[in-house]
């Protein structure tokens, strides 16, 4: 697949609207910036959006992966395409998740090992204090990063409501968590909850 071809056609299409890259994110329940990856040809909408996009932009899921206008539609051709996107996707979702565990576990490694030498091999005093924040300030570096890849794949699915959706990096950020587990608000029922983070589009 084209990944430029399918952002300038989803640019190209929400402009014929007359929406925003804001209001279409705000419909969608992502943020502004996943859309410009999409239009930049930096990534494909996830399966869960996807066809809440095709919707908002009147157009099919087979003419929205051709990046293109399409007359005849074509079933077949249709499924084989989203399939291989899924599939796609699926893939990188694993390498990306598998990243962040390994972030996480190096980091929190280093962060005792890095605490421990400053205890032994460091003088008590000014310059331990100082080493012992220095490290911890290195170990919360990488969590932001890791944080940041774990709301860039899949979704949060609200408790409440069963709704899945993609919460701003900084909506994450600060919620309450418990591993993958956030309590964020739900976009759809409005209610506080913890959501568990899922990959697939159960």
């Amino acid at each position: 697949m084209d990944y430029n071809k399918i952002g300038f056609f989803i640019a190209t299409e929400r402009k014929a609207k007359k929406l925003t890259q804001a209001k279409l994110a705000e419909k969608l329940f992502v943020s502004e910036k996943t859309v410009s990856k999409w239009e930049n040809g930096n990534g494909l909408p996830d399966t869960s959006v996807l066809p809440k996009l095709c919707e908002i932009l009147e157009v099919s899921i087979n003419e929205l992966l051709n990046g293109e206008r399409i007359i005849q539609n074509n079933n077949e051709q249709n499924n084989k395409l989203l399939l291989s996107m899924t599939q796609e996707l699926e893939q990188k979702n694993k390498i990306i998740w598998s990243s962040m565990w390994v972030i996480m576990i190096v980091s929190i490694i280093s962060l005792f090992a890095g605490i421990l030498i400053s205890a032994y091999l460091i003088p008590k005093g000014v310059f331990q204090i100082l080493a012992i924040i220095g490290v911890c300030i290195v170990f919360l570096i990488p969590c932001f990063y890791a944080l940041k890849l774990e709301v860039s794949i899949g979704a949060y699915r609200c408790r409440n409501c069963g709704f899945r959706f993609v919460p701003s990096y900084f909506d994450a950020l600060w919620a309450m968590h418990l591993g993958t587990t956030r309590h964020l608000k739900c976009p759809n029922c409005h209610h506080r909850t913890w959501c568990k983070k899922e990959l697939k589009n159960k």
